[in-house]
């Protein structure tokens, strides 16, 4: 168990879901496409990618139909993403999921939460994740990295390193889930 058990302020789609693999399997299904998640270098390139009018558009379609659930019902979790945060809870850091969803998204979420036994006590949904107080977060988005450097200044900020965000003075790069749990460990241990 830690000496310290931290919060861990944790993002799910890009970070612990792999939203990308997700929709394109989807896009792949429904419309015969040949896309690939590599493909994706763009925040807000999806619709362009996905054929879409506009992000909208690409919205519009993610938030599903009678005939099937959102997309946020059809992603699968990254490797050895939920692995480690069970590893993290058991050594005695509470896992506080951060994420920003749309209003019709947020019954899919909770369902994907417990499908695929994410270990949190706390979740929160919200537009403005710096108002969740962490000691660690982890995310993806080049929108809110900013804000919780910003915002959050005693917390360790870290950028989980995709094509869509970059380098950013007071963020500290992890590039696996390998990486974030020895991030963990060094900073709850104190070193």
């Amino acid at each position: 168990m830690a000496s310290n058990g931290l919060r861990l302020g944790i993002d799910l789609d890009g970070v612990v879901a792999d939203f990308n693999a997700g929709w394109i399997k989807l896009h792949r299904e429904e419309f015969g496409s040949d896309l690939h998640p590599s493909m994706v270098q763009t925040w807000d390139g999806l619709a362009e990618l996905g054929g879409f009018d506009d992000m909208p558009a690409f919205w519009a379609w993610a938030k599903g139909s009678d005939l099937r659930p959102s997309i946020f019902r059809h992603l699968e979790p990254f490797p050895t993403a939920v692995d480690t945060l069970r590893r993290l809870r058991d050594e005695g850091h509470s896992i506080v999921v951060i994420t920003t969803k749309p209003q019709w998204a947020i019954t899919d979420t909770f369902r994907w939460l417990a499908d695929n036994e994410i270990p949190t006590r706390e979740v929160h949904i919200s537009d403005v994740k710096s108002e969740v107080e962490c000691d660690i977060y982890l995310d993806d988005s080049p929108h809110v990295l900013p804000d919780l450097i910003a915002n959050r200044p005693n917390a360790t900020v870290c950028r989980f390193v995709r094509p869509w965000n970059h380098p950013l003075d007071g963020a500290t790069d992890v590039g696996s889930w390998s990486a974030f749990h020895t991030l963990v460990t060094e900073r709850s241990s104190g070193s």
